[in-house]
């Protein structure tokens, strides 16, 4: 199999998994090249996600590896079988490759989870105020990257909104509910569509008032993929330079106790459905 020049995340995960499963158990790619009938540069490149690899040489590799957790095994076998392109590669010469691998990730995700304190979440937006939202960016967007933007955004929005949709929780800041992206209007009708997505029962929303005094994390928005086994989980941090994936196990830890302390501060469903309304009575 030839080497791919462009590896999806996906792909790259999967053999930066069966790197740690190797170096927990000391043996060298050297070692592992032999089990399966190749050299050590083969098991470089699978580990890069530069080559693929089929279900049957996982498993191979993990036995050998004596790797106890069957149901990690069992997950990453299953990162080998789909291969067909996802829909997101029509965009791969038009937007930056952090897009793309969000949205692969999730589309294998098996649930969400995000924090934001002046923004909120893109999954959650009406077209109208991502427009806005976007017309902000630095260096500017043209028209046309503008449309590319959004036109993605809404076809990601469908993990949220298709007939088996992903189970969806965020917790949002007040101070984002005042950010009048387009003016009322715009304002008004975003809020009026978080309501009315609120009352899916997939989606949970929860509003951190501003009397909830101190914030964990710097107020950075934080998004918690959901993977098959807590292993494969991944975290999606927004920088200045671009998107930023984490899966280390100890970022994995701290992600999930800021999600969970701010949830803690936040408002139950109903209060924060209801002080939405309030916000959205007074634009």
């Amino acid at each position: 199999m030839s080497a791919s020049t462009t590896p999806t995340a996906r792909r790259q995960r999967l053999g930066a998994e069966l790197r740690k499963l190797r170096e927990r158990a000391g043996i060298t790619a050297t070692e592992a090249a032999k089990v399966i009938g190749g050299n050590q540069a083969r098991i470089s490149n699978i580990e890069a996600g530069r080559y693929g690899v089929s279900a049957e040489r996982v498993r191979t590799l993990s036995c050998h590896y004596e790797c106890p957790d069957h149901e990690l095994v069992n997950a990453l076998a299953a990162m080998t079988g789909d291969r067909r392109r996802g829909w997101w590669e029509e965009y791969r010469e038009i937007l930056s490759r952090g897009l793309l691998d969000l949205a692969e990730l999730e589309h294998h995700g098996t649930a969400l989870h995000t924090s934001h304190t002046a923004g909120l979440p893109g999954l959650l937006q009406t077209p109208d105020h991502a427009r806005e939202v976007f017309r902000q960016v630095v260096p500017a967007l043209s028209p046309p990257e503008i449309e590319h933007r959004l036109s993605f955004r809404i076809k990601r929005q469908n993990v949220v909104l298709r007939e088996n949709p992903l189970p969806y929780r965020a917790v949002i800041h007040e101070a984002a509910l005042h950010m009048e992206f387009g003016g009322s209007t715009v304002a008004g009708q975003q809020l009026a569509y978080l309501l009315a997505m609120s009352e899916r029962e997939h989606i949970t929303i929860q509003v951190v008032p501003f009397k909830a005094g101190g914030y964990p994390g710097a107020g950075q928005p934080v998004y918690y993929v959901h993977g098959p086994v807590p292993q494969l989980d991944t975290v999606q941090l927004d920088q200045a330079h671009g998107i930023v994936l984490l899966d280390a196990e100890a970022q994995l830890h701290k992600y999930r106790q800021v999600l969970s302390r701010l949830e803690s501060l936040a408002l139950g469903v109903s209060q924060s459905r209801d002080l939405i309304h309030n916000i959205a009575q007074n634009l």
